[in-house]
């Protein structure tokens, strides 16, 4: 299945200047969807941050804990309800998830529609409402195509202009037709949240140039064909299954790297593929291979560590045409890097001489490579060959990585 990417483009402005702005929003990915959700605390200022920033964290926790998301939405919408009445935190707010076939959902909570900009127009998703837990929440579905993008405001974007210039605000369709505007004029899409939020502001400044909006947040998600970049290092503990490994490997959607000599090997052989040793011209790269239908071939735990010791590094300062340097050159412009790690015993890692080089076994490394990845926004996965031929059975720590936050202090 094609993994559909989101880029993700915000802009916020707090109701006054200088201060802390109530809205916050997070992106939560996973090999199988991308979760955005974006809150607005009532009220301005750190209480309001303080509100979204913790509704945030709830809904994020309950859909790691594997909530469906109407019962992720249906419970913090519930309490939500009750605070209507006290004094306690209040925040209105949406989810919306998009499965990697580009099937959005999006609950909403008191919060402006969302708009989908498909085919160059914007237009309001139609919304349904659901009673869940007492709770009143608007449903909205609809399908990304690359190129599409969803938009996620808050009511500072919606209410613009309310009782100043606008009699009853902004509202989405006029939203609509100012994105409308734009991108027939020729916009880019991921310039539209700064444009949208100045124009707030301008509709909301009174005859005496004060701005009397609200906080402002707008979220657009464009969805792409995502870059996938799958690795294979080490071959099964069992030779019986090196053809299943190999066959399941290839037909993997997007590149495909092979790092370790013994693993090249065992894909040249089983898929009956030609394998022969790269240029080497560096003095401190170990080889590369030449492996018909692989996109990089190389050798196995040294060049996962060079990697990881110059990920960080600027790219300029790379050596020229190295399996090392190709590989962080594809892992830098990944959005989905995804290990499959075979489970075979390899008693050359044990050797001295790996430790006194400072060489850490290959699962050592491929885990802290992935935590550095995931520090980059990547979305990164760890399997076993045992799970690639068995359905993709991805451990739960692997498959919940850390979420990409933006905007939680305004």
């Amino acid at each position: 299945m094609t993994y559909l990417h989101l880029d993700i483009t915000d802009c916020q402005t707090p109701k006054r200047a200088g201060n802390v702005c109530g809205d916050a929003w997070s992106c939560l990915r996973t090999e199988r969807s991308t979760t955005i959700i974006c809150c607005d605390g009532i009220g301005s200022g750190i209480k309001a941050n303080i509100a979204a920033t913790m509704t945030i964290a709830r809904l994020e926790e309950l859909l790691r804990r594997d909530c469906s998301l109407r019962q992720a939405v249906a419970g913090v919408a519930a309490t939500m309800d009750r605070a209507k009445l006290t004094d306690l935190p209040y925040t209105a707010f949406c989810v919306a998830r998009v499965l990697n076939d580009g099937e959005a959902t999006i609950l909403s909570y008191e919060i402006p529609r969302p708009v989908l900009i498909g085919r160059r127009l914007a237009t309001e998703l139609p919304q349904r409402t659901l009673t869940l837990d007492r709770a009143i929440i608007n449903e909205s579905c609809c399908y990304l195509e690359p190129g599409d993008a969803l938009v996620l405001v808050t009511d500072g974007i919606a209410q613009a202009g309310l009782g100043v210039s606008l009699r009853e605000g902004w509202q989405t369709q006029g939203l609509c037709r100012f994105i409308n505007d734009r991108i027939h004029g020729g916009t880019a899409l991921n310039v539209l949240p700064r444009l949208i939020v100045h124009e707030a502001q301008r509709i909301s400044r009174d005859p005496q140039g004060i701005v009397r909006g609200d906080d402002c947040t707008v979220v657009l998600c464009q969805a792409r064909s995502g870059n996938v970049v799958n690795i294979l290092t080490g071959p099964p503990a069992q030779k019986t299954d090196d053809t299943a490994v190999a066959r399941a490997f290839v037909q993997l959607e997007g590149k495909k790297v092979v790092c370790g000599g013994t693993t090249a090997k065992l894909v040249s052989q089983q898929l009956k593929r030609r394998l022969a040793v790269g240029s080497d011209t560096s003095m401190i790269a170990p080889p590369d291979y030449r492996l018909d239908g692989i996109d990089l071939a190389t050798e196995g735990a040294v060049t996962l560590n060079q990697a990881y010791n110059i990920l960080d590094e600027d790219p300029r300062r790379y050596e020229r045409d190295t399996g090392v340097t190709r590989l962080c050159e594809m892992l830098r412009g990944a959005d989905y890097v995804r290990f499959i790690v075979g489970t075979a015993r390899n008693d050359g890692h044990g050797d001295i001489s790996f430790r006194q080089r400072g060489i850490l076994h290959r699962h050592t490394i491929v885990s802290l490579l992935a935590d550095k990845l995931r520090t980059y926004g990547k979305l990164v996965t760890i399997e076993s060959t045992d799970a690639l031929i068995r359905g993709g059975n991805i451990p739960s720590h692997a498959m919940n990585p850390p979420s990409h936050a933006t905007g939680l202090n305004g």
